[in-house]
């Protein structure tokens, strides 16, 4: 199958399975989903990831993480570059995300790191989403 934009249908699984309170899920491997995950995990939206191989493919399983009374820690995913309009940022026009209680995930020419590491690196970027 042959995706037009395989961040976004990687947030919408992430955001699916939440809702359907999945403890696991797993989605085609890449690169860049693979650092998207290693975000997520860093900044503790995720419990774990982890690549494996299932059938002859490449998947990432995901671990999701809920809190003491079976919420979920991430309330909502956004994708905001997609393919049809990248949104760049410059490294003054980083903005907080839910005033400092979310995160943004950002592609930079130092790599994949969300806005507050850039800001603090001097970076800009394309803005790939939002967590919180």
């Amino acid at each position: 199958m042959n995706l037009t934009d395989p961040v976004a249908d990687f947030l919408t699984r992430i955001r699916n399975s939440i809702r359907a309170r999945h403890q696991k899920l797993d989605v085609p491997a890449s690169k860049l989903k693979s650092e998207i995950a290693r975000i997520l995990k860093e900044e503790g939206y995720i419990a774990n990831y982890k690549p494996t191989e299932e059938n002859g493919m490449k998947v990432i399983r995901v671990y999701l993480k809920y809190g003491p009374n079976n919420e979920a820690v991430i309330r909502d995913l956004k994708r905001i570059s997609r393919p049809g309009c990248r949104v760049y940022l410059g490294r003054d026009e980083i903005r907080r995300v839910q005033g400092g209680l979310g995160i943004s995930i950002m592609t930079t020419p130092k790599g994949v790191m969300t806005g507050r590491q850039a800001r603090r690196e001097g970076v800009g970027g394309e803005i790939l989403a939002e967590v919180w």
